[in-house]
Formats: C-alpha cells, structure tokens, sequence
C-alpha cells in the first residue's frame, strides 16, 4: 500500500511545454450504492430509498457541455462508468448518457466503454441494454465467493448470487473483469486461492486482484477487524500470483492480471499518466494543454452536485500542476506497470526532461528496484514487490 504521507522530490523547476496531449478518457461517476460498504473510502452514498436518476442523468449532460471549451476536438479512447453502483442505472439511462456522450465528443470507433456492476444488483433485461447502449466492457465486484468473508465485507451479494451474475453476464459481454479481495478478516491462505480457483472457472479476460487495506474515513479503519499478519498476506499475494500464472494469465500491473491480451485500457491510461475528464459528484479531472497541465475536482455530495450544475458551475476546485508534482506524478503512476515505460514517455507526459530524475534513477538501480536502458525503465521483482519504497525515492524531499 502507499502511504498517503509521502512527499514530491524537489524536481528541477521548469516551464511546461507539451509538443502532443496525451489521450483522453472521461470518467462517469455514479455515487449512490445499495450500501455502504466497511472498507471503502470511495465517494459513494448509500440510498435511502430511490435516487434521483434522471434529475442525475440531465446534470450529468450538462456538466460534459460545461466542459466541452477544455477538451474541444480531442478524441476520447475510454469511457468508465464508475462509483458507487453504476448497474443501478437503468438502461435507459445508460443509452441516454453514451448518446449524448457520442453527440458531443468524437468517441473512438473501437473505444473501450466499461460499466461498473454489483453482483446485487444484476437483471439480465439490464445487461442487455448496457449491452445494446455500446457498454463493451462489464467490471464486477465479486470480491469473495465465501458468504462468510461477503457478510464481514458488507457485501449485498451471496456467493451463489455472485456466480448467476457471472453467468447473466457472459451471455452479452465478452469482456469481464472480476474484482477480488484477499487478506480479508480471518481469511486463510486456502480460503484466498479458493476465491481465485472459483474466478478461473469462469476463465475472465481480466482479473483484479486487490489486499484489503484499511483506508481512512472508512468504518474499518475506525472499528479495525482482525486481518491476516504481513506474512500470511505476502503468501497470499504470492500464490495468487503463482496460479494466475499457471492458467496463462500476464500480471502487468500491481493488482491487475489479463488473459488472452484484454487489458484495461482505460486503467493504463492512467497509469501512463494520460488525460482524463470526469464528470459527476466527486469526480476528478487532469487536462493537459500546450503549456500547462490541470486537475479539477467536481462537488462531492450529490444534492450540492446537482444544484451547482444547474447554476453552470459543477467544478469545486481547480488548480495547475506544476512541474514538480508533475514529475512524481508520473512516476507514482508509471511505475505500478510491471513492464515500466519506454523512456521517452515520461518526458512526452510531464514535458520534463528524464536528467531531472537521473539521481533517483540511479538510487533506485543501485537499491535493485529499477532497470533501466535506454529505451525502458521497469521495476525489478524485487522493486514490484516493494513498490513503495520504490516510489519513496520519488517522493521523499
């Protein structure tokens, strides 16, 4: 996991220039959830009741016009719905959304456009029409197929009802993620590899398999259940690794395997530190344009969302990055690929040069956490498994 209290190096301060943008996503953020889950700090609000959908729907729109002016005549590559729950939706709403999304945007043909469900909340008659909308990608959030572990996580779904989703799903979608937890409370090595025994029968284009951490603002992190110890957690992590492995599955990110080359391309983009637009309660934006670089942070409550995109003003805060953040940025991104990125990237995505980080280049090689040539820079087994005090050379002053 890493720390939240790490600090930028002190990069070499200097103007930004961008000779190309990088490729653009945008971001759909959903935020109501059947329930709210003890372990996630995500901007999710639990209904009480029904939500305001349409009312939603309409801002929504509203707020990709309002935002036209910054990404005009760039083509967007992904699209994500995110959340909370987006398989809340109806299907309806899902068309309305991609039909004004394609009205206003120039959508690349073979975009990747991903939904993310709840196994709680499945319809078939549901899937079908995300499907028809030109959802191509579904993203599941199974987490166990232990109702035991479902019930401590606060999950809404059983395991049997985790694996009809599965199924319902398979019959529109041809690219299915499925999220997994391990170290859970009281969790076993057995239990997590059972848990990834049970994703591999459906064989999955894509699994996700996360540690459970305790994040702050959550209740786990206020009332901490009792998880498996460091070590038992290594060995989980390592022999999930291991299986995924024997079933031809490439691990190419820190918690992100894919079979058959179906990766989550709009998860590289910001793990290479490409552009995104979100529009929604809470969500978040970075821009880039010829000579500067900007993140923007929508209204976080819903209600306060709406209203203030009824008044045209849906951005909360706004800010240029400068150079420095820029720099160790991109790196705490980057470096979660388990290839690493070709050299020239970090200066075409930060406009810095790369012999403004040669000194921690050179500390991470020395520490074994880094190769690097001249065209590619990755991090070693050892440095993956260390990852942040890999980035701690990055970000320490």
């Amino acid at each position: 996991m890493i720390s939240h209290t790490l600090q930028p190096v002190a990069f070499k301060s200097q103007a930004v220039s961008f000779q190309a943008l990088p490729p653009l996503s945008l971001y759909i953020h959903i935020p109501w959830c059947s329930r709210k889950c003890p372990y996630c700090d995500f901007n999710s609000h639990e209904m009480r009741g029904s939500f305001p959908e349409q009312q939603y729907v309409e801002a929504l729109i509203r707020d990709l016009e309002l935002a036209l002016p910054l990404i005009w005549g760039r083509k967007v590559y992904t699209v994500f719905f995110g959340g909370g729950t987006p398989s809340l939706l109806s299907g309806e709403s899902v068309e309305q959304i991609m039909r004004n999304v394609r009205m206003l945007l120039p959508l690349d043909l073979g975009a990747e456009i991903t939904l993310e469900a709840n196994p709680g909340t499945v319809e078939a008659a549901r899937f079908a029409a995300y499907s028809d909308a030109g959802v191509n990608r579904l993203s599941m959030g199974i987490q166990s197929f232990n109702d035991t572990h479902l019930r401590a996580l606060g999950r809404i779904h059983s395991a049997d009802e985790a694996k009809r989703a599965i199924a319902v799903a398979q019959q529109y979608f041809d690219n299915i993620n499925l999220d997994l937890m391990y170290a859970l409370p009281r969790q076993t090595l057995d239990e997590a590899l059972q848990d990834v025994r049970c994703a591999l029968t459906f064989t999955p284009q894509h699994l996700s398999c996360y540690h459970l951490t305790l994040e702050p603002n959550t209740l786990f992190y206020r009332n901490p259940p009792k998880l498996p110890d460091d070590e038992m957690a290594s060995d989980m992590q390592q022999q999930i690794e291991k299986t995924l492995a024997e079933q031809g599955y490439q691990h190419y990110e820190t918690s992100a395997f894919t079979h058959s080359q179906h990766y989550a391309k709009h998860n590289i983009n910001y793990w290479k530190f490409g552009d995104y637009l979100g529009i929604g309660a809470g969500a978040h934006s970075k821009l880039s344009f010829p000579d500067k670089v900007l993140r923007q942070a929508r209204y976080k409550q819903p209600k306060a969302y709406m209203e203030h995109v009824s008044k045209d003003v849906p951005i909360q805060t706004e800010q240029q990055v400068s150079a420095d953040e820029l720099g160790f940025e991109f790196m705490m991104n980057a470096l979660r690929l388990n290839q690493g990125f070709d050299s020239v990237l970090f200066n075409e995505r930060t406009s810095l040069n790369l012999l403004s980080v040669q000194r921690e280049l050179s500390q991470a090689e020395r520490s074994g956490l880094l190769l690097r040539d001249h065209q590619r820079i990755a991090p070693t087994k050892l440095g993956q498994r260390f990852l942040n005090d890999l980035l701690e050379i990055f970000l320490k002053q």
